[in-house]
Parts: structure tokens; sequence; C-alpha cells
């Protein structure tokens, strides 16, 4: 009996890479037995030519989907629409940029037929052509995420991953917004193993994660998956109010016992100063959340479709 199959692929500005992707991604399915494999593209707003690209290699291959979104949204919201047009048995997410090998897929789809599992979820043992800075700070950016999260993240995974119906249908009946879907398929639960592999370096074009957008990605999955900033907020209220009666206390004592008083400005300046950004750390803090119930409220979609190709 064949399995279907969709692999999902979100893509922003890949003109240079879209075609080599299709071609690498269309050889591993047509290589793997009792498969019925299709491929879905998901252009996040592309301003290059790869929605021309993409539109091409859809009318000359039946079997590849593309979804065109008004503008760009994002890579989350690019990959939640995938998931959310999927109607097949399993989908395996992964990037445009080839970083991640589509020539695994066998082995994990051996691996989920051997283990029936409901997920895989795939870690990098090595990242190539990444610079220090950066592997450092995604190194530390998922153990504060697994730290603070209030379910289990594995570390060092990206959205590199198998799914099969069971996860599919329950990630659809998620209505929230700016999901961290890697997050999201680890709170869904169910069976979920890792694979381990190495992963490439980008073959061509610019990483689509620069500091900036790196930074908003990190602040999302951790506000969105955790409450306990909150509750450091109020453990740093307490512990600058402690400190605050503690040198209450000193100036007392140095008043009435000791005849001395603390001379200068200097360190009345240093409290106002530890007190002020305290109460400017926690008020940034809780607007950030209000930030997010805001959005809640709004009730706007994560995405426009301006089109579809071959649904």
């Amino acid at each position: 009996m064949s399995q279907t199959l969709t692999i999902i692929i979100p893509c922003y500005n890949e003109e240079l890479l879209i075609e080599k992707t299709y071609q690498r991604v269309n050889d591993v399915i047509n290589s793997l037995p009792n498969l019925d494999g299709t491929i879905l593209f998901i252009n996040d707003g592309s301003k290059d030519k790869t929605a021309e690209k993409l539109n091409i290699i859809a009318s000359n291959d039946a079997k590849v989907q593309v979804i065109h979104f008004s503008r760009n949204f994002g890579h989350q919201p690019a990959v939640t629409a995938g998931i959310n047009n999927t109607l097949t048995d399993l989908a395996i997410i992964i990037d445009a940029d080839l970083q991640d090998p589509p020539e695994l897929f066998g082995e994990m789809l051996d691996l989920y037929n051997s283990s029936k599992c409901n997920s895989i979820y795939c870690v990098r043992k090595t990242r190539k052509g990444e610079t220090f800075f950066k592997k450092i700070t995604a190194k530390y950016f998922y153990k504060i995420m697994d730290r603070l999260s209030e379910v289990p993240i594995p570390l060092d995974t990206g959205d590199f991953r198998l799914i099969d119906k069971i996860i599919i249908n329950e990630f659809k009946n998620l209505t929230e917004k700016n999901k961290f879907v890697r997050g999201l398929i680890s709170w869904i639960g169910f069976v979920q193993i890792p694979f381990y592999y190495e992963r490439d370096e980008r073959l061509a074009g610019e990483t689509k994660y620069p500091m900036k957008k790196m930074i908003r990605f990190a602040l999302n999955g951790i506000l969105y998956f955790s409450k306990k900033p909150l509750k450091l907020a109020i453990q740093m209220g307490l512990l600058s109010t402690m400190v605050a009666f503690v040198f209450f206390v000193y100036i007392l004592y140095g008043y009435f016992y000791s005849g001395q008083t603390v001379a200068g400005w200097a360190s009345t300046l240093t409290i106002v100063v530890f007190f002020g950004g305290i109460q400017l750390l926690t008020i940034g803090l809780v607007a950030q959340y209000i930030a997010n119930i805001f959005d809640e409220v709004k009730g706007r979609p994560d995405y426009i479709i301006a089109n579809k190709v071959n649904f």
C-alpha cells in the first residue's frame, strides 16, 4: 500500500536556487517506492523571479502545487499555510535553501515506518557554512527556549521534520497568531523521535534570517510559549524591593548610631538607575505580552493567499 506525502517548501526570493531545489526534491520522490508524492511550494511574497519560475515548474509537473501570498508574511506563516493545505498521510517540512538535504527523506520515512511514531524532528549534529556567532547564538537560544517553555523543545532543531496526519490535523485546529511552528508541534505531543543529520551550507543566495529577524523570531517563541518571563519580572520586583529595604535600614543605622550618612550623589543615582531599569524592563515585558494579546484580539489571518496553482 502506497503512502501519500507532501513536501512543504516555504520560499522567499530564491530565484537562484528554486529550480535546483525542485530538481533534487523531485529526484528523491521519484526514487522512493510505494510513495505518492506532492511538492508544495509556498511563495512568501517574493520580489524576484521566484514566482515566475515556480509557475513554470508547476505547468510542467502536475504533482507540483504552488501557493502565492499577497505579500511577504514571514517564514512561519508560510509553513503554517503549507500544513493547512496538506491533505496527505504525511508531510515533510524543508526550506528551499537546501541546507537540509532532501536525500534524507528515504531514511526519515524508513524510521517513521519502523518506529510507528507521529513526528520525526531533525537534529543538527553540525551546521556547515555558518559563522561562530550564528552557531553560539542559536545554541543558547534553544537552551533558553527549552528552559523557559512549559513543554520540552528539542535542542538544535528547526522546522525540518516529518509529521503524520494526526499531527497535521491537530495543527490545523490551532488558531493562535504568530505561530512558533516547531514549538507548537512539540506542544501537540504524541510520539516524537529525533533524527540526527549533518546540515549543509547554503548553495546560493543570502540567508532570509538576518539578526533583526532572528531576534524577533526568538522573542516570538519565548513570549508565545512561556509565562516564565512574567514570573521573572515579579521576582525581580521582589528582589529590588528587598535591596531597597536593606539600603533603607543601612541609612537609618548610619544616621542614628554611627552618625554617618552616605555623602554625595553617586550612591543615590546608582539606586535610582537600578530601580528605574527594573521598572522599565518589567513594564516593557508586560507591554509585549499585551501586544501579543492585541494581535490575537484583532483576529487577522496569519497570511493572505493571492492564488493557488495545481490545486
